[in-house]
C-alpha cells in the first residue's frame, strides 16, 4: 500500500481511540464481512481471529498457520477502505523474531493495527507469563519504530478466562499485567470477560491506556453504558460469525426439514447489493449479466 495513504489510515484509526465516543467494532472473518460493515457504516475493520480460522476451516488457537493468516488478511487489505486492525493471537510464532515475521507481512500491505494476547497455555488452565507477551509487544514496536510506520498495538489480557485464577484475584492480576504491557509498547487494553460496569470503570482509571471491552456474548453493558464507564473499544469478536453459522443452520433446517426458505429470503440482500460492495470485474458487461447468482 501506499505510505501516506497508510500513514493516513494509521492516524484515523489512533484517532478514533482518542474521542468521547467509544470505537465499536462488528469484527470481520473475510472480505465479504469486511466489505459489509464498511457498507453498514463502521469506521474501522477489525478482524476475528476465531472466525477467521473457522471460515477457513480450523478451530481456534492459531491453528490455521501464519502463512493463511497473512493470505487472508491481503484479501481483506484488498477491498477494504477503511483502516485494518488483525488479530494475531499470541503472535503465530514461537519467539519475538518469528512474531516480527508475521507483524512485517501485515504492515507491508496496510494493516495500522494489532491486537496480541497472552492467553491462557493450552491443557494447562494457567496464563502465559506476562513477560513473553511484554517482550513480543517490545519487539513489534520496535519493528514499526524502524520501519517509520504507526501502529496501533492493543494488547489482549485473558484473565478473565483462565480457570485457574480466582475471581478475587482477577482485576488484581490484570492491573498488574496492563502496566507491564503499556511499559513494552502497548496502546491499548483489551480484557475480554468484563460484565461488571461498576469494574469496568474501575479498570478504565486504573490503566493509561484506551480499554477496549469484548461483548460478543450475553451480560455485556449496552455500549452507551461502556462509553459512560470510560471504555474507548467495544469488539463483538466472533459474535457476529457465531450468529451468521446460526442462521445458516437455521435456513439449511428449514429446506432440509420443512421445504420451505423463509429464514432465507427474510432479509437477505439482492445479488446487485452484494456484488456492489465489490469492484466490477474488468471484463465485458454481457459476461458480467449472463452470471448465475449461486
Amino acid at each position: 500500500m501506499e505510505r501516506t495513504k497508510r500513514e493516513e489510515r494509521a492516524l484515523a484509526f489512533r484517532r478514533l481511540h482518542a474521542g468521547e465516543r467509544a470505537l465499536v467494532l462488528v469484527n470481520a472473518w473475510d472480505a465479504a464481512s469486511a466489505r459489509l460493515l464498511e457498507d453498514a457504516g463502521q469506521s474501522a475493520i477489525a478482524t476475528s481471529s476465531a472466525g477467521m480460522a473457522w471460515s477457513l476451516g480450523y478451530a481456534d488457537g492459531e491453528g490455521m498457520g501464519a502463512g493463511e493468516l497473512i493470505a487472508a488478511c491481503g484479501r481483506i487489505c484488498r477491498v477494504a477502505t477503511a483502516p485494518v486492525s488483525v488479530d494475531i493471537e499470541r503472535g503465530f510464532g514461537g519467539t519475538p523474531k518469528d512474531v516480527c515475521g508475521v507483524v512485517r507481512a501485515l504492515l507491508e500491505m496496510g494493516v495500522v493495527g494489532i491486537n496480541i494476547e497472552d492467553g491462557v497455555t493450552p491443557g494447562s488452565g494457567q496464563l502465559a507469563p506476562a513477560e513473553t507477551l511484554a517482550e513480543r509487544i517490545a519487539a513489534v514496536r520496535t519493528l514499526a519504530r524502524d520501519a517509520a510506520m504507526d501502529l496501533f498495538i492493543n494488547a489482549r489480557i485473558d484473565t478473565y478466562f483462565a480457570p485457574s485464577i480466582g475471581a478475587a484475584a482477577r482485576y488484581d492480576g490484570t492491573v498488574r499485567r496492563a502496566h507491564i504491557y503499556v511499559q513494552a509498547g502497548a496502546d491499548g487494553i483489551f480484557v475480554p470477560g468484563l460484565t461488571d460496569v461498576d469494574e469496568i470503570a474501575r479498570l478504565a482509571r486504573a490503566v493509561a491506556r484506551p480499554l477496549n471491552v469484548y461483548a460478543g456474548h450475553d451480560g455485556v453493558p449496552p455500549v452507551g453504558a461502556l462509553e459512560r464507564a470510560g471504555v474507548r473499544r467495544v469488539s463483538l469478536g466472533c459474535g457476529p460469525f457465531q450468529a451468521a453459522l446460526a442462521l445458516t443452520r437455521r435456513i439449511a433446517r428449514e429446506a432440509l426439514e420443512r421445504g420451505t426458505y423463509a429464514a432465507m429470503t427474510a432479509d437477505m440482500l439482492s445479488a446487485g447489493e452484494a456484488n456492489g460492495l465489490f469492484p466490477a470485474p474488468a471484463t465485458s458487461g454481457a459476461a458480467v449479466t449472463g452470471a448465475r447468482n449461486e
